[in-house]
């Protein structure tokens, strides 16, 4: 129960659609989602595959919990080898697309080969079919959502696309779904646009058994009177967003400045989630409309914005005048504090169009910093880029996202990534990225548990695989100094392999900063078949995460990847709590690698891969 046991084969090449029956020894091993479909990629391609051949395969996918009425579960995630990296990518996503996809009977989407024009799948339950996509090739996400639902006379088909980024071969190129969720990282869009499948668009009726629905309502209706108690979940996250990190996150000096240059952004207070609530000058109306939530989720902690009609070139644009996406504080600190911009306008308008488009505004800010730090050192020219980009340039960031979506001008360099785009230019030690993937919005300076979670991350640079703030900032489950590394190998292994576990599941991530794996276990035990136990869940995120390093290892990964940009590892922080630190990862990844049972060179050891059944 729980899982649909059913896997939908798209063969894009030959055009054929093909129902197979979920691998249930797998699922008992790795649980869904996140890691059993990694699990199915690891055994079907060949790691070394170039992500853009019709040979690499892109894998949508949800959970056991995925569709049920388990608070946030609603989420699925994309599986693949990532544009941006050359890595194993999972990019998850909330919204309501993966309730849809579950509802229709589908455990997971295998795309496999390219089709020779561009199409989208259409799924109505039992019905899967491949669609001429040639009027919707070259629009936008917000054009293709709303041009299928009125094809097919149907508003509640459910749809996640790619934008004209993915088509034109960015890097970072998400796919979203229900016009501003995105399964955002990794360039997961850009392997999809690269097998000339512009949509996904699902319409699902049938419903999702559990295996005890006594059980599983009871274990279900008290861990949502958990989160509804909680001063994270129940207050924090619904009031204010992610974006309640902005103030504090600088306040304590991790707030990454200028392509991290610096470690606080005095305009940091101009974009957090106070500002969002505050009338504007201009119109006296706020930025933020309302809160909204994904399906099932009783947290709501997503943002709905609207901008001033009047700013920038908005005005021409009608589209933007609906309120749409709010920022998040990944996005407000990628699209602001590290391009040294502090107009919120500026930033919302730029979010819009990273949704418009489908593209992951968080390596698109980096990257963009990463341009502005090369042309503040004269490495780039006004007669390159089009334009001065300098730091604290609202008109440059409106200009280059625009550029970029479309994959126009300079535009078309900023694509690249940051790690290509610097070592294009020469100077590769100006990308703020591990394994090709941006750092996210936290300083390992100031928390060092993150600059030990990004070296290790196995899809590169990411808050998402270890959250070690929730402990180090929050103090969940417990407080620890961020400033300090004594056992931050122990903190780092725990996230990372409860938080694979969780992901799995078919969750949000979110839930963690009120439950525990003994608050999910229940939830799973009485959903599934088999006997799911804390322990067990940690075993299971234990495998999943050395799966994740064996497929990396054999793509041509090593240990000597698992490392920082040379900046945070030697100029020391400027201002703040951290004033005078570096990133101490020479002190943590020694103890980390043991910790793993993993060689000093980092490869997984065959005693543990053995123990572990990988």
């Amino acid at each position: 129960m729980a899982w649909a046991r059913n896997v939908l084969r798209v063969n894009l090449t030959a055009g054929t659609c093909t129902n197979e029956p979920l691998n249930m020894d797998w699922a008992m091993k790795y649980l869904g989602q996140r890691g059993l479909a990694t699990k199915y990629l690891y055994e079907e391609i060949d790691p070394k595959v170039d992500p853009l051949s019709p040979d690499n395969k892109l894998i949508m996918t949800t959970g056991p919990l995925t569709g049920t009425m388990a608070s946030t579960a609603g989420r699925y995630s994309v599986v693949t080898k990532g544009a941006l990296t050359g890595a194993i990518a999972c990019s998850n996503s909330g919204g309501f697309f993966g309730n849809e996809m579950k509802n229709a009977g589908y455990d997971m989407i295998i795309f496999e080969g390219k089709a020779p024009k561009p199409v989208y799948l259409l799924v109505q339950d039992d019905s899967a079919q491949l669609v001429d996509a040639a009027g919707f090739w070259g629009k936008s996400v917000w054009d293709t959502e709303e041009g299928i639902k009125a094809k097919h006379g149907d508003p509640q088909i459910r749809v996640a696309s790619i934008g004209i980024s993915g088509e034109k071969g960015c890097k970072f190129a998400c796919v979203v779904n229900d016009m501003h969720r995105a399964a955002g990282r990794s360039g997961v869009g850009t392997v999809m646009g690269s097998k000339n499948l512009k949509a996904v668009a699902i319409r699902g009726t049938k419903g999702v058994k559990v295996e005890d629905f006594a059980a599983f309502a009871q274990v279900t209706n008290a861990a949502k009177a958990v989160l509804a108690e909680n001063a994270v979940t129940g207050q924090g996250l619904p009031a204010f967003g992610t974006q309640v990190l902005m103030n504090v996150i600088n306040e304590m000096g991790a707030l990454p400045t200028r392509n991290f240059r610096d470690i606080q952004f005095e305009g940091a207070k101009d974009i957090s989630a106070e500002a969002m609530a505050e009338p504007r000058r201009s119109d006296g109306k706020p930025n933020l409309v309302r809160n909204g939530a994904c399906f099932g989720c009783t947290i709501a902690c997503g943002r709905v914005s609207t901008i001033d009609r009047t700013h920038f070139s908005v005005a021409e644009r009608p589209e933007y005048h609906k309120a749409s996406g709010g920022l998040e504080y990944e996005a407000a600190w990628a699209l602001g504090a590290a391009t040294g911009v502090n107009d919120l306008d500026a930033l919302t308008f730029a979010n819009f169009l990273c949704n418009e488009q489908g593209m992951d505004p968080i390596t698109f800010g980096t990257t963009l910093g990463a341009a502005m730090d090369m042309y503040e050192e004269g490495v780039l020219t006004t007669a390159q880029t089009g334009m001065p980009l300098t730091f604290g340039s609202a008109e440059a960031l409106v200009k280059m996202v625009e550029l970029t979506g479309k994959g126009e001008g300079f535009g078309v360099e900023l694509g690249l990534g940051s790690k290509r785009l610097c070592e294009k230019y020469g100077r590769p030690e100006l990308s703020m990225s591990v394994k090709g993937q941006e750092f996210p919005a936290y300083d390992g300076r100031g928390i060092q548990g993150m600059a030990l979670t990004y070296a290790t991350s196995n899809r590169g640079a990411c808050h998402l695989r270890s959250y070690t703030v929730a402990s180090e900032v929050l103090g969940i489950p417990e407080k620890t100094d961020p400033l300090v590394t004594d056992g931050k190998a122990g903190l780092v292994k725990a996230f990372q392999d409860a938080t694979a576990a969780v992901d799995s599941a078919g969750i949000c991530v979110f839930t963690t900063f009120a439950w525990t794996l003994d608050d999910i276990a229940p939830q799973i035990d009485a959903a599934c078949e088999g006997n799911w136990t804390s322990e067990y869940l940690l075993e299971v995120g234990e495998r999943i995460w050395n799966l994740e390093r064996q497929f990396n290892m054999k793509a041509g990964f090593t240990g000597a990847d698992d490392t920082l940009p040379k900046r945070l590892l030697k100029d020391a922080a400027k201002t703040g709590p951290a004033t005078g630190k570096v990133a101490e990862l020479d002190k943590m990844l020694p103890e980390y690698y043991e910790l793993r049972g993993w060689t000093p060179d980092g490869t997984p050891s065959n005693e543990t891969l053995s123990r572990l059944g990988v």
